[in-house]
């Protein structure tokens, strides 16, 4: 519940800002044209993210013929959960990671890598499915399309703004609005806001995840062991030509941030702390 709420407040923070960048640049009309544009992105990440995501990450849908282990772990995951069996996808690539996608637990997908196939146990592939479905469970996976789409509406407008500030000034309603100091707080500091407001939404529900997940298989310290070797695996992975890489838009869909990065990558985490995740999953006793 708790990690619920601060959910709903990012959300609505999120909205909030947009309706406010709306506002500065275009007054009531614009606030009313930057919320409809919000509502009909939005409805096209309700309805198709999960077809874009799976077709970026070239993701081939598996049958219980092809691999009947990854299914049969699903299968008893998804009954566990009393939630209906998700499809499943391998993504090749020697990354390990998996995610999930879907905007609801009836369409609802997930996809491994080869990678992580390669890397763990069944147990802990276990851990790391029941993770996965635990976003399921939790329609994170609906959460984070709209905090994404949010994030990159307001993104796109303040991106439109500086535009039009370097031909044609600085495009407030007129001079009271602030002047620079207004336009810099809505050109350059709220993108940023809105992108730290999406991270957090993100890291409080990968918390959540790994408690949901934990309780669902009754092994939390094969996801506490499955997420120490995935951090390892992908702070130490090396692309071929041929695997799929990870995309920084969609980082915060896999278990464990696919992306290698110094000191702004931690000040722009997708991820809660790894040490933490596992600090807490071994804590937890079922």
């Amino acid at each position: 519940m708790k990690n619920m709420l601060k959910t709903t407040i990012l959300l609505a923070s999120l909205t909030g800002l947009l309706v406010l960048i709306g506002n500065y640049f275009g007054g009531t009309g614009g606030m009313i044209i930057a919320f409809l544009f919000a509502i009909v992105l939005n409805f096209g990440s309700y309805w198709y993210s999960d077809k874009i995501v799976l077709k970026m990450y070239k993701a081939r849908e598996v049958t219980p013929a092809e691999s009947p282990n990854l299914h049969r772990i699903v299968s008893d995951l998804a009954m566990k959960g009393r939630l209906p069996k998700p499809k499943v996808y391998i993504v090749e690539s020697g990354m390990p990671n998996a995610f999930a996608t879907g905007r609801d637990p009836q369409h609802a997908a997930v996809a491994v890598t080869t990678g992580i196939l390669n890397l763990l146990s069944n147990e802990e592939i276990e851990g790391v499915l029941a993770h996965e479905l635990a976003h399921v469970k939790n329609r994170d996976t609906l959460i984070s399309a709209v905090a994404a789409t949010l994030a990159g509406v307001i993104t796109m407008l303040a991106t439109w703004a500086r535009w039009a500030a370097i031909f044609g000034g600085f495009g407030g309603r007129d001079d009271d609005n602030g002047g620079i100091v207004g336009f810099i707080v809505m050109a350059v500091l709220a993108p940023l806001a809105a992108t730290l407001i999406q991270l957090a939404i993100s890291r409080s529900r990968e918390f959540a995840a790994d408690y949901e997940g934990a309780r669902m298989c009754k092994k939390p310290w094969a996801l506490a062991n499955a997420l120490e070797k995935l951090e390892y695996g992908n702070s130490h992975y090396q692309p071929s030509i041929r695997d799929v890489q990870a995309k920084e838009t969609t980082a915060h869909m896999f278990i464990v941030n696919p992306l290698k990065g110094g000191v702004l990558q931690s000040l722009f985490r997708t991820h809660p702390v790894t040490d933490e995740r596992v600090k807490r999953l071994r804590a937890m006793r079922f």
